[in-house]
């Protein structure tokens, strides 16, 4: 490359929260993200029009994962270009852009046997219907590996990247080391306070990957994701916070697997506590947040830990 592509967040409203996508100012430009439905209109179109640019003009529509609050506005973000961007997803998350069904499958075959919410289906179904814009086939399908043009001499790499879903992926602008990990690298987790993968080896070795072989120079997260002491870190991370923030995740990891083990090994037992099964983690970690705020990231966790006891003991 012979000069930096220019990178924006862009900040839609969402309830106390707001939502981060990011736009790569290229030739053919592109948004790392969606939001839900309404972030489109209501967040990216006006802070593109901030800058000089218009949401039109968006070509390529990059989803990190499938998880409802970064694919949810992809229906209609499409929509506003005209359908002319070409929407990017990695086949092993596509169908939760091609189904507003699969969101609320992923939460009966997890979440639910924990949760015990005898209106919770009804509520996911809501969500869906209410958050994501539509259901679409995306345009590419990724695996990993690819290298996706953006026109003149810009250029993005994919790297699979699961754990927090399982497909996953990070896009790396080549040349600056500029590299989008949605929601890859939890730290303390997000509001809730506690970081959320599906699945705690792979989530582990991405970690790796992206601290050992990708080395980002700035790291750009999915959410402002918390400190040991619930400070949020920013969604723009430079070169050292980057290592800082990957270091801490795996350390956090480490410790949550730890101590989830131990207690797996020992026999789970349902008591009256709001972290049932899973209580003595929640006690031994110090975790003291509302396990039934969706997308509940500690039941989601803590399930992962418990498949991967079940299968290697």
């Amino acid at each position: 490359m012979t000069h930096e592509v220019s990178i924006h967040p862009l900040v839609s409203p969402w309830g106390r929260f707001g939502l981060y996508t990011f736009f790569i100012d290229a030739p053919e430009p592109a948004i790392v993200d969606t939001g839900i439905a309404s972030s489109p209109a209501d967040g990216m179109a006006p802070a593109l029009e901030s800058l000089g640019r218009d949401i039109a003009d968006v070509r390529w529509i990059l989803l990190t994962h499938g998880h409802i609050d970064h694919l949810g506005g992809a229906h209609a973000l499409w929509e506003l270009t005209g359908r002319r961007a070409r929407v990017v997803i990695h086949e092993a998350d596509a169908h939760l852009l091609r189904s507003r069904r699969a969101h609320v499958d992923q939460y009966v075959q997890v979440r639910e046997q924990y949760l015990h919410d005898p209106n919770g289906v009804e509520k996911q179904t809501e969500a869906a219907e209410a958050v994501i814009s539509g259901e679409m086939e995306p345009t590419v399908l990724l695996k990993g590996g690819e290298n996706l043009s953006l026109g003149g001499d810009v250029s993005v790499s994919v790297h699979h990247i699961p754990g927090h879903t399982t497909g996953s992926v990070a896009y790396a602008v080549d040349g600056q080391r500029s590299v989008f990990v949605g929601d890859a690298a939890q730290i303390h987790g997000a509001a809730n306070g506690f970081p959320g993968y599906e699945d705690p080896a792979a989530y582990r070795s991405s970690l790796r990957y992206l601290r050992d072989e990708i080395r980002p120079r700035n790291l750009y997260l999915g959410h402002p994701y918390r400190t040991a002491d619930g400070t949020p870190h920013g969604v723009e991370l430079d070169s050292e916070q980057s290592q800082l923030a990957l270091e801490e995740s795996l350390d956090i990891e480490a410790r949550i697997s730890a101590t989830a083990h131990r207690y797996l090994h020992e026999g789970l037992r349902e008591t009256d506590s709001v972290y049932s099964p899973f209580a003595p983690v929640a006690e031994e970690l110090g975790y003291q947040g509302d396990p039934t705020l969706e997308p509940s990231p500690f039941f989601t966790t803590m399930h992962g830990y418990r498949e991967q006891f079940d299968r290697n003991p």
